[in-house]
């Protein structure tokens, strides 16, 4: 008996291959993996795994699954409830752009959804993390050249919560964070008035003060902005304007520091309103 052929041999290693296969398909031995379970679920079951992933924070995993289901299933509630929570999985990702982005289509798409107040207010939220994660990095650098543009967005998207939808369950929560956004940007106002000031530059300075007055009306610091319009007029040599800003401030805010010189030592009272002073 001769011993088989190269080309015997593998045949027979070939037909052997194919004898084991059994229960795979020829793909997948050669590395093609089971069809993904995004690819067959019904929309249903998609749902609910990844709103399940989400409530346990596994946000990639809802990521995925939401994406998935509503490239899969475009229509239908289950859909635009995905994109909502798409969203928001999202913005806990510190994704920003992207949640904006699917938020903001969620909202031209389906304006009057029963949960639109929602998405208005989570794009509100997105931009107030924004604009504080800004004001973080912007720490130490020219108070002049600082861009609060989210802050600023985020106070006009929870005034857009309370204007649309005044008796949602967001609008008292958006009204509170309004209260504090105005301060924030009216504080933001005041250092940079303060850094003109310091440098000279009164008439920016001055105008700093009343822009904080009239954008930012009842802040925390109309005062501030008072007492910076007061030193800069006077340094300006603007008699009148300072005497009225002076006179003003006496009026409303009777104990404030700079009525009574108490001018700390150092970079003196303003220093204590720039609100990135020592840092």
């Amino acid at each position: 008996m001769t011993r088989p052929t190269g080309l015997f041999r593998h045949f027979a290693i070939l037909a052997l291959i194919l004898s084991l296969a059994g229960c795979q398909t020829i793909g997948g031995w050669f590395g093609g993996d089971k069809e993904k379970p995004t690819e067959t679920l019904p929309v249903e079951e998609m749902y609910r795994i990844g709103k399940g992933a989400m409530d346990g924070g596994n946000y990639n995993r809802a990521q995925q699954y939401f994406q998935r289901l509503v490239a899969r299933f475009p229509y239908g509630p289950y859909s635009e409830q995905a994109q909502l929570e798409l969203a928001y999985v999202q913005y806990k990702q510190s994704r920003n752009v992207e949640a904006t982005s699917t938020v903001d289509r969620f909202i031209r798409t389906y304006p009057t959804h029963r949960h639109i107040d929602y998405a208005y207010y989570l794009k509100a939220l997105i931009n107030f993390d924004t604009g504080r994660a800004t004001l973080m990095r912007l720490v130490g650098q020219d108070m002049s050249k600082r861009d609060l543009g989210a802050t600023t967005q985020s106070l006009n998207d929870f005034g857009e919560v309370v204007r649309r939808y005044p008796n949602s369950r967001y609008a008292p929560d958006a009204r509170q964070r309004m209260v504090y956004l105005r301060n924030q940007l009216a504080r933001y106002e005041i250092g940079v008035g303060v850094y003109y000031l310091e440098r000279d530059a009164y008439v920016a300075a001055a105008n700093r003060g009343k822009y904080t007055l009239q954008t930012y009306p009842q802040s925390e610091y109309e005062g501030d902005a008072l007492a910076l319009m007061a030193a800069a007029y006077t340094a300006l040599g603007q008699e009148q304007l300072a005497t009225d800003a002076r006179r003003v401030l006496e009026q409303n805010y009777p104990d404030h520091p700079y009525l009574s010189g108490d001018w700390p030592e150092g970079r003196g009272f303003f220093g204590k309103l720039n609100p990135f002073a020592g840092k």
